[in-house]
């Protein structure tokens, strides 16, 4: 029998507990898991490889000429538990899958429900530390209550009831689940140097978990017409945040390609500034003010030292150096090579981080979230910085690999980053030198007019003097660099709309030359085609925009999780999964909805279809729209 290949990138659900997180695929396989952090080494990497590289499938048994059992799953209200059934001619059963937070020890815990019937089961683990390379030492735990497997510095306990067994290097059982009864499976993880962390009741650890779900749940504030996708989407945020330091990760994910069988295959498991901030600002918007200070102080201790050091992206811990190395014993996922630890991007200059960070930092003010002297002495001496280098090319925000260039979008983000420390300045009486930063702020604007426009195109291009689009540009209006009635802004929504539409998504720019050193093409980008859906509605164009937003809410698969892309092609969700930036600008761009509908049914006197979130503190930039990329 070969070795089965990973499911579809859409048929994962996550589940989660504040340390690291898992992938589990429809058939009951987990496929991915890194222990004990985001970005440690994996123990089950089947994702990018195969069932020999590591997975823990727990399923109703196939025989030879029996039909695959029916799978339908959900997440349990709102929490991270999932819960996914399965029908056979026998029987039904549901396996319920969670991480419990809180745990002192990370652990992962499978519960099979019987439900009808009489049906027959199989579980099979193979371990396999250090991204699917290394196969543990495997024995008995005391009074045959479970295994315990060790390799190096790793530990994990399996504890069942059921009878397992060792075949072929992986532990095997076949047990049988009636009507009302349940069989719980729980793994836990230790260091190899400590004891075995103690046995846990299963069942105590699931009402735990989804009580501390449905209570974080009930903190948020969202509800209108599209509350549903984006308290989701909230949830799926508040998994990528490693729950010690409040480091939030881009994806948990590495390689997952962005076109299918390619070779752009990047390690998301770190924290990018700007991915980590506009997370930090949907958390505000979404009445999750916990998360957003715990961020708040994690980016104060990152930026903590020389202005000229500050990097694009940081470890969940604040680590600065993120080495990339390429694993070849992994074959990638469905082929897609290399596989990727560590990113090089991490030495990038990306301009576009300063404005991020500053405007975080200033909706965190308005928020509530006081920063101390400190951090605005930090501010500061960033600005200092940033007047010495913003007329410098950069790598963009895009982290291409060909050399700097004068990104548009880098020069608007060094404007923002003038303006809205002016605008904590003058709004909560901070000592700065207005007069100056009036006048950077007004020659970067200058210059961005003059250089990032193209008459020709009628439109801002990628970069200074070029005639290539860039779906970045799509967000000056909603910075506020310019209005959305700007002749200029119009002229360019329509250019992006003529040469980076696909099939009514919107690409980050063509990849039609070997721009970073790697070969073309790429999925649409879904965070673009949200920033699109900004720009439709504030140029009037309400019900197309409403239209494209359901579109692109409705590519999120059975439980609601987006990738980083989307192949129209293959339809197929393509990129690592899930992806924190296409959430992110799921919940502002629903949520700008739903404010645009409020307006317009106050100016018409007409009820709108919706409310309207509660958490007004997270924008209102003293008239900037809202956006989905540096908060509103």
């Amino acid at each position: 029998m070969l070795p089965s290949m990973p499911s579809l990138i859409e048929d994962y659900a996550l589940i989660g507990d504040g340390h690291t997180a898992a992938l589990v695929s429809r058939s009951g396989s987990v496929d991915w898991l890194c222990w004990p952090r985001f970005d440690s080494g994996a123990c089950f990497a089947a994702l990018l490889g195969t069932e020999d590289n590591g997975r823990w499938l727990i399923a109703p048994a196939v025989g030879e000429g029996s039909s695959e059992p029916v799978a339908t799953r959900r997440y349990r209200g709102e929490t991270l538990i999932l819960e996914t059934d399965f029908e056979t001619p026998e029987g039904a059963v549901t396996v319920i899958d969670f991480m419990p937070p809180g745990n002192g020890s990370s652990e992962l815990v499978r519960i099979v429900v019987g439900k009808r019937g009489t049906v027959r089961m199989q579980m099979e683990l193979v371990l396999r530390f250090d991204y699917g390379f290394s196969v543990p030492w495997v024995s008995r735990l005391a009074n045959d209550s479970g295994i315990k497997a060790v390799v190096g510095p790793d530990t994990t306990v399996l504890r069942t009831p059921v009878e397992v067994r060792g075949e072929n290097m992986r532990t095997v059982a076949e047990f049988t689940v009636t009507a009302g009864e349940r069989v719980p499976f729980s793994l836990a993880y230790t260091p190899s140097h400590l004891h075995a962390p103690p046995a846990r009741d299963p069942h105590t650890a699931l009402a735990r978990t989804e009580n501390y779900w449905l209570e974080w749940s009930a903190r948020g504030t969202v509800e209108g017409r599209w509350a549903e996708p984006i308290r989701r989407s909230l949830i799926t945020l508040k998994a990528l945040a490693y729950e010690p330091t409040g480091g939030i990760v881009a994806a948990p994910t590495t390689s997952l390609p962005e076109q299918l069988g390619g070779t752009r295959n990047w390690d998301y498991r770190y924290c990018w500034l700007r991915d980590a901030t506009i997370t930090l600002l949907a958390m505000m918007r979404g009445g999750h003010f916990d998360e957003a200070r715990k961020w708040r102080q994690w980016l104060g201790r990152v930026m903590a030292g020389s202005p000229q050091q500050l990097q694009i992206m940081y470890s969940i811990a604040g680590e600065r150096r993120l080495p990339e190395f390429e694993i070849d014993w992994l074959p990638g996922y469905q082929g897609a090579r290399p596989v990727r630890v560590g990113n090089n991007a991490v030495n990038q200059l990306q301009l576009d981080v300063y404005g991020e960070v500053m405007n975080a930092l200033h909706l965190a003010r308005v928020g509530g979230l006081q920063a101390d002297e400190t951090a605005w002495n930090i501010q500061c001496a960033m600005l200092e910085h940033l007047e010495k280098i913003w007329s410098d090319p950069d790598e963009g925000i895009w982290e291409t690999r060909g050399g700097r260039q004068h990104f548009t979008f880098s020069k608007v983000m060094a404007w923002v980053a003038f303006d809205r420390a002016i605008k904590s300045a003058e709004t909560f009486n901070l000592p700065a030198p207005l007069d100056h930063w009036l006048q950077v702020c007004a020659q970067i604007h200058a210059d961005v007019c003059a250089k990032g426009w193209n008459a020709g195109l009628n439109a801002f291009t990628q970069v200074y003097g070029g005639d290539e689009l860039d779906a970045s540009v799509l967000l000056l209006p909603l910075l506020g660099f310019l209005p959305p009635a700007d002749p200029r802004i119009a002229g360019t929504v329509v250019a992006v709309e003529k040469y980076l539409l696909r099939d009514g998504f919107v690409m980050r720019y063509r990849t039609t030359e070997f721009d970073d050193g790697l070969p073309p093409g790429e999925g649409t980008f879904l965070a673009c085609s949200f920033w699109m859906v900004d720009n439709l509605a504030l140029q009037g164009r309400v019900q197309e925009a409403i239209t494209m937003y359901e579109r692109l809410v409705s590519l999120g698969n059975d439980v609601g999780l987006l990738s980083e892309e989307y192949d129209p092609a293959a339809k197929r969700l393509v990129g690592n999964f899930p992806q924190g930036f296409s959430h992110v600008a799921l919940v502002h761009t629903g949520l700008n909805l739903m404010k645009h509908e409020q307006e317009m049914a106050k100016a018409t006197g007409h009820p709108a279809h919706n409310g309207v979130p509660a958490s007004e503190t997270a924008h209102g930039n003293g008239g900037d729209q809202s956006n989905a990329s540096a908060g509103s």
